[in-house]
């Protein structure tokens, strides 16, 4: 950069007499002319009818020639006051909800209307090449000034915004997982205050990260709410039996274990949460498998079954009183192959099919099982009793060995 240049161009420099004298004389025509550049070539801007984009797109094109003039007159002394200006104006269009590459654009489109009518004019100023390119370095420099004047305080307000977004985001999911559940009403005003869709049905997702240190955040669709800095994190997710949507979660979560509470219409989602926790609490104990994401609606009769232990524990006793005159190792086989021959519909075939054994050794063992249980093999609510019991005791077994 030449040394004139550098004077020109510095941050502390003023601003050429001569360019701030062109943009004086042709202030309004200027405006104008910038004003239908950036409508013209800026789709964000070229709203008709709609004053408030007119008035954005006035006050940045008038705050920047104004700055630039007070700039060139007080030597920039007034540099701090024309950042505070544009990270204004950066604020205001993240609050409205428009692209900083907009406000971006518009402001090279001003630069470049002002180069273009000094360019006219650098014959009647009689400026030096020297001189042309120093004032057009200026110009430069002003730009990327209030550029990132802009962007700085449109980040600010995205910050803002994302939070407060959230915030509302959480509040809504607490309402829908509240019990009793909250006002429909309160629910939809809010859902429509974040853009969130009531669906026809959703569920609770529990959540728990798989070890100390993971459970990074995971990137998961628009539509799902979520905290994840509660004690219990938890989801809620919309049309949960929707295309993809497993996989999706799978992929999100791979970090943590996660529990698809059943699909329930949306003013029964804190049961649906309820029994995702109550789940997620069998699979940290190893009842449940939780190498993937576990569905409730595919262990509903684990939940009934673990959902009063004291109970269990009563029937265990009373229904597999035969099992205790055995070895430990004679009575796990016994259980096994009845638990088999019951879930099997009493073939026993089925049941060697299940347990990898030879048909004629379940034969023997279910001889073994009738002799112990006969009284509980003839009506149906025992037989249905010792099924409970057994199952019971085969997937208190399995946590066990975990």
């Amino acid at each position: 950069m030449s040394a004139v240049a550098a004077q020109a161009a510095s941050p502390g420099s003023p601003v050429p007499r001569e360019f701030a004298d062109v943009i004086r004389a042709h202030l309004a025509d200027l405006t104008e002319e910038m004003i239908g550049d950036i409508q013209a070539s800026v789709p964000e801007y070229a709203r008709p009818g709609d004053e408030k984009y007119v008035r954005a797109v006035r006050r940045a094109v008038e705050e920047a020639l104004k700055q630039f003039l007070d700039r060139a007159a007080d030597n920039g002394s007034g540099k701090g006051r024309l950042l505070e200006v544009f990270r204004a104006i950066g604020k205001g269009e993240a609050n409205e909800g428009r692209p900083l590459d907009s406000l971006q654009a518009a402001l090279r489109i001003c630069a470049r209307v002002a180069w273009r009518r000094l360019a006219l004019e650098s014959e009647t100023l009689n400026l030096s090449r020297q001189r042309l390119c120093a004032v057009g370095e200026a110009i430069l420099v002003y730009l990327d000034e209030i550029a990132a004047a802009a962007a700085e305080g449109y980040a600010e307000a995205q910050v803002k915004v994302a939070g407060e977004l959230e915030l509302r985001r959480r509040r809504l999911l607490d309402l829908l997982v509240s019990d009793p559940p909250a006002d429909p009403r309160a629910v939809e005003d809010l859902a429509r205050a974040v853009r969130w869709a009531v669906p026809r049905t959703l569920a609770g997702v529990a959540m728990a990260a798989r070890s100390l240190g993971a459970g990074a955040r995971p990137a998961l669709p628009p539509d799902v709410l979520s905290d994840l800095d509660r004690s219990d994190p938890c989801l809620v997710v919309p049309d949960p039996e929707g295309p993809g949507r497993m996989r999706i979660l799978d992929v999100a979560l791979k970090d943590w274990y996660v529990v698809l509470g059943p699909p329930v219409p949306v003013n029964e989602a804190a049961q649906s949460l309820r029994l995702a926790r109550e789940a997620l609490a069998l699979a940290r104990r190893g009842v449940l498998a939780c190498d993937q994401v576990i569905r409730c609606a595919d262990h509903l009769s684990t939940l009934i079954i673990f959902r009063d232990e004291a109970l269990i524990r009563v029937m265990r006793r009373v229904r597999l009183a035969p099992l205790r005159e055995l070895r430990p190792a004679q009575r796990d086989r016994i259980a096994e192959t009845l638990l088999a021959w019951l879930q099997s519909g009493y073939n026993a075939n089925e049941v060697a099919s299940r347990l990898h054994i030879h048909p004629q050794t379940v034969r023997y063992r279910l001889r073994q099982a009738t002799e112990l249980f006969s009284d509980q093999l003839k009506a149906p609510n025992d037989r249905f009793e010792l099924e409970i019991a057994l199952r019971a005791r085969a997937l208190s077994a399995r946590a066990v060995q975990r």
